[in-house]
């Protein structure tokens, strides 16, 4: 595929290592071009710095890789509101939390990934790669190689499916939760594990393990 990166910082970084040794195309687009270049470098194997129109003309998906409070000016300098990612898969890792707390930023009811939607019309968004750190998807030897869940929400079935693609390139399992509209559940759920993690505690054991298919019944009943 052709995949352009909007970003330059760590998870950039490691998806993009992750999809470079998966043998596709990747253009790194960032407000600093030096850094871009840098990445680029360093991920190799015919990886390119861009700018951020280009990292998304002609591309096969993008990942929004910058922090909250930096997707406007992204957006804009990759001219998405002149329609320059429509019909794209554009998938958003966004987390829009207050840090070490993990309170939502966005307005009541509102998501993170819907607000990108309307700032990139016609752009196919999917809510996926906002739960792990960084270095989960770099591939680094010796690093945790064990399966795990990415949950996904989108309303475009064909982006949907290249997303979850991407996602088996770096060792996931991709998990499609519904429509967008179901994008602040997945937010809430990062604030969640963020907030945990601040106040000393594994997100993991406040979870309890369930085997799945449950029934409605189940969801009521059934003891962790």
């Amino acid at each position: 595929m052709r995949i352009g990166i909007l970003g330059t910082g760590n998870l950039a970084e490691g998806l993009g290592t992750g999809w470079v040794g998966a043998g596709h195309e990747v253009v790194i687009g960032g407000r600093s071009q030096a850094k871009a270049r840098k990445l680029a470098d360093g991920l190799g194997r015919g990886a390119r710095a861009v700018t951020p129109r280009e990292a998304v003309t002609g591309r096969d998906a993008v990942l929004l890789a910058v922090s909250w409070d930096g997707v406007e000016d992204m957006l804009r300098s990759a001219g998405a509101a002149d329609g320059s990612l429509d019909g794209m898969p554009l998938i958003d890792p966004t987390n829009a939390v207050e840090h070490g707390v993990g309170v939502l930023l966005t307005g009541s009811g509102e998501s993170a990934a819907q607000r990108i939607s309307a700032l990139a019309p016609g752009a196919h968004v999917v809510k996926a790669f906002h739960l792990f750190p960084a270095g989960r998807w770099a591939g680094s030897p010796g690093g945790d190689t064990t399966p795990v869940t990415v949950a996904m929400c989108g309303d475009d079935p064909a982006a949907l499916r290249v997303v979850g693609e991407l996602v088996r390139q770096v060792g996931g399992v991709p998990a499609v939760l519904g429509s967008l509209e179901r994008a602040r559940q997945l937010e809430e759920t990062a604030g969640f594990v963020i907030g945990l993690a601040f106040a000393g505690v594994d997100p993991g054991s406040a979870v309890p393990h369930v085997s799945p298919p449950l029934t409605p019944a189940d969801g009521a009943t059934a003891s962790p």
